[in-house]
This record gives C-alpha cells, sequence and structure tokens, in this order.
C-alpha cells in the first residue's frame, strides 16, 4: 500500500505552510494504549470461491460463497466469520451436491457466527454456503490518514450522473474490508486460495486476482468472468475491478504483465508502466527468489482512497499514475516509485504476509526500500540516495513519530501504523542493515526469509533469524534498537587535529534521552588526495575516534556511506564543507555541502563558487536545489549566476531544472530574458510552461496576469495560473482560483494551496475573504494535517491574513471572520 498522505508530505503540501511552520515540537510520550495480539486461529480459510453480481442503481453486490476451511488446533463445531453490514439470506453445510441450512446469528452486523451442527476434528475440511447482500454504501466505517475510507467495495459513478466520468466498480481489502463484500476471516495470517465469478455489463472489461479462466453471456447484455488463483493469498489482498479499460498487454518470462488504462490513456501504457518487466527480472534476480504468482495485472481506478494497492498480482493505482504523452514529459522518479513499491509486495506482503498489523514493517518498509533500490538499478546511484534522503528526512520532519516502535503491539486503531514509521523510517532502517551486513549477505538474508517462510506470515522476528542465519551474526542489538524501539539518535560531532601526534580526533556526541544507540560508522579521511577509511562502532554517550595520519586531513567525513538515521549537528568547518563537494562522492555528501555553501554565499567568495558550480552538478537534483538556493537579491550572486541560468533556462536536459532556472530568470529582473521566458510559454512541457510564466510575472505583471487569463482553459497550468493570480491579481481573479481549487482532487488540490494562502491577504471583499477562510479552515480540521500540527500553521496564515486587512475599508468584519475561524479550529478534535 502507498499512502497518498505520505508521498505527498514532502512535496506540495508543505509548500502551502512553510513559511509559517512552527518550530518543532518536542515528542511527547504516546498515550497508553492495549496490546493487539496476532488473531487467535480457531479455524483456517482453506479456499473460497463467490459468485457475485451487481445492482448499480441501489449499489449492492448479491453473492453466493462457498468457503472450504479446516478446526486449525482444537476441535471445534462454531465458526465466526467477519461479515460487514450485510443481509444473510441463508447459510449451509455443503456436503457432495446436497446442502443442509445451519443456524447461524448475526445480530451485530458485524460478526457471522455459525453452528456447525457437529464437532469438526483439527485439518478435517468442511464447506459452507452463504448467500447475502452486501450494501458498502450503507456501512459506517472509518478510514486514515494512509487509506481514507473503509466501505471494501466502491461504486464510481454508477448512475452516469458525472458527464465524463467513467463508471467503474473496484475494491479496497487492506486492512480489513475485504469482509464488506464477502464473508471471510478477515485477518492477514490466514491464507486461502481462490475463485470469484463476476457477473458485468458485457461491455465492461473485469480484473481479480490470479487468471482469467472463463467468459460466458449471462443473459442480454450480461457476461461472466471466473478468474481463479491457485495459490494461496490473505483475503485483505483479494480484489476485483470492472469498467471501461483498455488492456495493454506485455510479457516477463511467459508470464503476462498488463495494464488496464481508461481508453484516453492506453496509448501511453507503456510509457506509464512500461519499465514493469525490467523491475520484474531485476527484483527476482536480486532476490533470488522468481516472481511466484501467474500473471501480473496493474490497474488504474477513479476515487481511489488511497496511492495504490498491492492486490496478488492485481495491483490498483490511483488516477496519478495516468498520464498523457505531454504530463509524461514531467514525470519524475518518486512519480514512478509507486510501480517498484507496489510490485515489490507480490514479495513482501503477499508471498510473505506481516503476521499481524504490528508487524506491517515486514510488508511496507520493505517496499518503501525497493523504491530506491530499483533506482540504484534503473536511474543510478545519485536518484537512489536522493530518493531515500528526501524519505528520511520527511521522517526527522514529524517529531511526534519518534516515540513509536517500527514494530508496535501497542495501538489504539489498526490504520495507525500506516505512517511514516512504518514506510520511511522503516525503509531507512533497511537500507542501515543492508549497509552493516553488505549486498552478498543481505540479500542473502532476504532469499532465505521468503523461502522458509513462503506463501505464509513473516514477522520482524523471522527476518532477524533469516539474517542471523546467513550472516552467522547475533542481530538482536539492531532489530530491539531499531525494530522494537523509538526513535533515532541526536547527535553533534566534533573535531580536533593534534599537530604534534599528527592524530585526528572524531567525537560524537549522543544528546537524546533515554537510551544510547549503538552505531557502527564509516569515517573516510582525506589526506594528501587519498581517502582513508575507518570503521568504528559507537556505544557509549559520548566517544571519541582517533586516527593517525600523514597529514592534516582536508576533510573529515563521518558516516562517509550517509545511511545512517540519526540528527545531527556536525560542526565541521566550512572549508571542509566546500571540499567535500568536489571530493566526496555520494549524493548526500554534496547535498550537505550546497547546503553549507548556500547558506554563506552572499559572505564567501568560496562558498558562492560551491553553489555556482552545483548548478552544472551531474545529478538533475541539485542543479535544480543549487538554483533554488541562490541568493538572486545579491547582486554579486546574480550577476555570477546569470549565465548559467540562462543557459539552463535553454538547454537542461531535465524539465525540473529548465522550470527553475527560469522561475530564478524573473527573479533577476532583467528585461533582456522576457524574450526567453516568452518563448518557453509554448513549451510541450506543462512544468516549464508553468515556470516560464510564473517567470514572466516578475519582469512584467501585467502580461504575465493576460497570458495567464489565455491558459485557464488548461488544468495542467492551474497551479501556475493560480499563482500568478494570488501574488499579482485580486477579487476579479477570485472566483477562478476559487473554482479551480474547489474541482481538484488529490495532489491536485495540495497542490492549489499556496495560492489559497497566498490570495488571503490580497482579498478585502467581504464574501470572497469569507470564502477563502472557509476552504483555509477546512484544511486545518481535517485530522491528517492537525495530527502533524500543519492546523497551527494555518491559523498563522488566517492571522497573518488578518493583519492585512488592517486600515482597510472591510477590515473589522475580515478580522472578525478570521477569529471565528480561529476559535473553530482550535475547538476541532
Amino acid at each position: 500500500m502507498k499512502s497518498v498522505f505520505a508521498a505527498l508530505l514532502p512535496g506540495c503540501l508543505l509548500l502551502a505552510v512553510v513559511a509559517q511552520a512552527q518550530a518543532p515540537t518536542t515528542p511527547t510520550a504516546a498515550p497508553d494504549a492495549p496490546y493487539q495480539p496476532s488473531a487467535t486461529k480457531t479455524n483456517d480459510l482453506v479456499h473460497t470461491r463467490l459468485a457475485v453480481r451487481f445492482d448499480y442503481a441501489k449499489r449492492y453486490l448479491y453473492g453466493q460463497e462457498w468457503v472450504t476451511l479446516k478446526p486449525h488446533a482444537y476441535a471445534t463445531d462454531t465458526l465466526r466469520l467477519d461479515a460487514q453490514g450485510m443481509d444473510i439470506k441463508s447459510v449451509a453445510l455443503v456436503s457432495g451436491g446436497a446442502q443442509q441450512p445451519l443456524k447461524f446469528e448475526y445480530s451485530d452486523k458485524n460478526n457471522l457466527h455459525i453452528n456447525l451442527g457437529r464437532l469438526y476434528k483439527p485439518g478435517e475440511e468442511y464447506m459452507v454456503y452463504i448467500e447475502y447482500t452486501a450494501k458498502p454504501d450503507e456501512l459506517k466505517v472509518q478510514g486514515s490518514a494512509a487509506i481514507t475510507d473503509a466501505k471494501g467495495l466502491y461504486f464510481i459513478n454508477p448512475d452516469s450522473a458525472v458527464a465524463g466520468k467513467p463508471v467503474q466498480i473496484w475494491t479496497q481489502g487492506e486492512t480489513q474490508s475485504s469482509s464488506a463484500w464477502f464473508p471471510t476471516i478477515d485477518r492477514p495470517n490466514q491464507k486461502t486460495t481462490e475463485e470469484i465469478a463476476m457477473t458485468v455489463p458485457a461491455k465492461y472489461t473485469t480484473l481479480s486476482n490470479g487468471r482469467l479462466v472463463s467468459q460466458k453471456p449471462a443473459g442480454p447484455g450480461l457476461r461472466t468472468d471466473t478468474w481463479k488463483m491457485d495459490l494461496p493469498h490473505a483475503p485483505y489482498l483479494f480484489m476485483m475491478a470492472v469498467g471501461d479499460f483498455k488492456i495493454t498487454k506485455d510479457t516477463w518470462r511467459g508470464k503476462e504483465v498488463s495494464y488496464y488504462l481508461e481508453p484516453k490513456y492506453a496509448p501511453f501504457a507503456k510509457q506509464i508502466f512500461g519499465n514493469t518487466p525490467d523491475m520484474l527480472e531485476f527484483f527476482s534476480t536480486r532476490l533470488g527468489v522468481e516472481f511466484p504468482w501467474n500473471k501480473y495485472g496493474q490497474i488504474v481506478a477513479r476515487d481511489y482512497v488511497s496511492g495504490a494497492m498491492e492486490n496478488t498480482t492485481a495491483t490498483l493505482h490511483g488516477e496519478q499514475v495516468q498520464m498523457t504523452e505531454r504530463e509524461l514529459l514531467d514525470r519524475s522518479y518518486d512519480q514512478e516509485s509507486v510501480i517498484a513499491h507496489e510490485l515489490f509486495h507480490q514479495w513482501f506482503g503477499d508471498y510473505v504476509t506481516a503476521e499481524s498489523w504490528s508487524n506491517i514493517t515486514v510488508n511496507e518498509s520493505m517496499a518503501d526500500f525497493s523504491e530506491a533500490l530499483y533506482a540504484e538499478h534503473k536511474y543510478g546511484q545519485d536518484e537512489a540516495d536522493a530518493h531515500n534522503y528526501r524519505y528520511r528526512e520527511a521522517y526527522l520532519a514529524s517529531p511526534r513519530d519518534a516515540t513509536k516502535n517500527l514494530v508496535r503491539f501497542h495501538y489504539n486503531n489498526r490504520e495507525d501504523v500506516f505512517d511514516l514509521v512504518s514506510y520511511q523510517k522503516g525503509g531507512a532502517i533497511v537500507q542501515m542493515l543492508r549497509t552493516y551486513l553488505g549486498d552478498d549477505v543481505f540479500f542473502a538474508g532476504l532469499q532465505k526469509y521468503l523461502t522458509d517462510n513462503k506463501f505464509g506470515n513473516g514477522e520482524a522476528q523471522q527476518m532477524r533469524l533469516a539474517m542471523e542465519a546467513v550472516s552467522g551474526q547475533d542481530l538482536n542489538w539492531f532489530y530491539n534498537q531499531w525494530y522494537y524501539g523509538s526513535g533515532q539518535p541526536v547527535v553533534s560531532i566534533d573535531y580536533a587535529w593534534d599537530a604534534g601526534s599528527k592524530t585526528q580526533s572524531v567525537t560524537i556526541k549522543q544528546t537524546q534521552p533515554d537510551k544510547i544507540f549503538r552505531l557502527p560508522l564509516a569515517i573516510d579521511y582525506y589526506v594528501n588526495g587519498k581517502v582513508q577509511r575507518q570503521r568504528v562502532t559507537m556505544t557509549e554517550a559520548t566517544q571519541t575516534f582517533t586516527m593517525p595520519l600523514a597529514a592534516r586531513p582536508m576533510l573529515v567525513n563521518v558516516d562517509a556511506d550517509k545511511f545512517t538515521l540519526w540528527q545531527k549537528t556536525d560542526n565541521k568547518p566550512l572549508a571542509e564543507y566546500l571540499y567535500q563537494y568536489s571530493h566526496a562522492p555520494l549524493y548526500v555528501d554534496r547535498s550537505e555541502a550546497l547546503e553549507a555553501a548556500v547558506a554563506q554565499q552572499t559572505s564567501s567568495p568560496a562558498a558562492r563558487a560551491v553553489v555556482l558550480a552545483a548548478l552544472k552538478d551531474k545529478f538533475h537534483g541539485l542543479r535544480e536545489a543549487a538554483i533554488e538556493g541562490l541568493k538572486l537579491d545579491d547582486k554579486a550572486v546574480a550577476k555570477a549566476a546569470a549565465p548559467t541560468l540562462r543557459q539552463l533556462a535553454a538547454t537542461d536536459p531535465d524539465n525540473h531544472v529548465r522550470a527553475a532556472a527560469l522561475v530564478a530568470l524573473g527573479k533577476l529582473k532583467d528585461k533582456k530574458d522576457e524574450k526567453t521566458l516568452s518563448a518557453a510559454l509554448s513549451s510541450q512541457s506543462y512544468l516549464v510552461q508553468g515556470a516560464a510564466l510564473m517567470g514572466l510575472s516578475e519582469l512584467n505583471p501585467n502580461t504575465a496576469l493576460a497570458r495567464a487569463k489565455t491558459l485557464e482553459g488548461d488544468a495542467h497550468l492551474a497551479p501556475a495560473v493560480t499563482m500568478i493570480y494570488a501574488q499579482k491579481g485580486g477579487l476579479e481573479q477570485w472566483n477562478y482560483l476559487r473554482t479551480t481549487y474547489d474541482a481538484a482532487q488529490g495532489r491536485g488540490k495540495y497542490g492549489l494551496i499556496p495560492a489559497l494562502t497566498q490570495m488571503l491577504p490580497r482579498l478585502d471583499d467581504p464574501t470572497a475573504f469569507s470564502e477563502d477562510v472557509a476552504r483555509i479552515q477546512a484544511l486545518a480540521v481535517l485530522p491528517q494535517l492537525k495530527a502533524r500540527g500543519y492546523d497551527k500553521a494555518l491559523i498563522g496564515v488566517l492571522q497573518k491574513g488578518a493583519e492585512a486587512q488592517a486600515g482597510r475599508p472591510h477590515g473589522p468584519q475580515n478580522q472578525a471572520t478570521v477569529t471565528a475561524a480561529v476559535q473553530a479550529i482550535e475547538a476541532a478534535k
């Protein structure tokens, strides 16, 4: 599962509030939460056969189920199944061709208790038939930040009321929502084979787990598609999808690889998903375990409630991955990485499934790790390291998450474990283990874990045992520290050179409360053009490491592998940081050096030279960071950077870099750049077009406003148009901004938040001002934003808007509107 909210954290949403962000809060201990055990197994699922048809008008599913089970360890004469909000028509025991009605109780509309009529011994199989009606839209269920709804089965535009929107049906099982559309033991430690016969309008295409074994006419305008899954998997990984999809077929090692898209996007299927066969080959080879299923399909659904879901053999993606040829020009690896993430789940999550939600790390942390793993293979080490660094920083920016264990046996709601700890922090921990053990041992450990637990369940302990078996090491210290503990080291690093003994000292001090982390580290010393590496292990609160050297080093690079998860204050002199940029090899080395240089570019010519050098860095992400770090209000910086900025704006092969350069050109305020900016408005890249408009607004606001008006009809340019209006427009432009924001969904809506907040101080009209305040207030009370403290930042936005009203004709009325909104936000739970 890929969480949209988690994916957005480092991106669009932060742009809206970063200027008003509050100082980091001190982590507080999490309130006591109950222990959450793995589900007790009384009966085991063996096989699940379903026959379903749909009532689009009522949004019902009419189902028949034949479920085969067996007692697990003790004889039993009862069966409990999860069945959420259904009408249960009949329940019977199936013996041969006959059915014997069984007594059942279903008073709470959640647990179906069945009296089997006799005692069944452990391992003795029996089959129960159930006829039922599922009513997902009538369920009163709540989602989470990661999975925003939990009703299991979704009818999209079933009455075709929304013009231009496709009619679709799709399911979402994680965490325990499959039981909203078929009775089952809806727990991750159950595994069952499966057969689903779907009767649907004949004009539609279907997708489910396993292989399509038959398609038969089922009456006027209807067809029954039967899908069969011969290998066992967890109930939450069952899926169905129905709609007008066009299938593009690919292949890998003789297995079908297919992409299901709306017809409009089908011509671009290979551009969107085309790396999938390469991912299958790479992961199969790297893990030493071939992709275990008989096919792999990917489908894109409208109004999906999360980012994507790794249903076995049939991943479902949200519509954000669906792109046209022009949109694909601007796609970054961060947008493609979800494809690798969900595919890796086919091993970690589907083949071997977390024993309980407490151990979701063996699913999600592994999938998060896979994103950079594939980037390293396909796009190089810098892309992988940048991806890892972005995710690591997202976790470290959330102090509240420092109180949570990675393996979390205590929680209030199982949805709570889908967070920055299970994803981003967990992925960083996996990468640290890889670095510590080395690739050969680490991947041999993963192979053993997958092989030993195939088609079953696993916990972090099983992974530890596998790693210990292949490495010959005791790894309890690592798992106790990182998996069964919380937080991370907070360190300061100091340096001293003893000229008499020619010895370099490095002192590292851990300042976090309560515990000391054991930290294996590499320290690189750069002396006379050569690098000497020292491997050390920190085990104390304060520890000094020494190294005799031929001469004073030009650079001491602590944590030279750059994968340690810590918050550090590195008291390295600027000169060493500047040396680090050109001599240390890794993305994080150069990024840290660039950050230090950016901070002193106006006072240090040497620092400025590093920022200018980074404008030509081999990695696009650092070129972009260097552009955005330029202090162009300083004449010396602007003069030195201008020639390179003009070159990047015209010729850089990466559209993100070109876009950043075009925005920077506007800040130069040089009229001769207006021609370049105007020409870029004709680019096929939406990023470049939008950036050109932003740059033009700095040189000629009236021209930019007029050009923005002509681009209002293209939704792809809405973020740029709305930002122009927010920064240069007023009441006349508010209607467009409001309408565009209200119509946007998902990432698009988050991307418009900066314009919403920047427009507020420019509005005087009470109606427009009140409308803007209402939208900001609605954002501030969203649980997923409030939980991370963004409500406070948005309150700051409102208060600045109120301050701007001072002395205006409607100032008192608008200030009262803000006061009421702030009170409502603070009162919201």
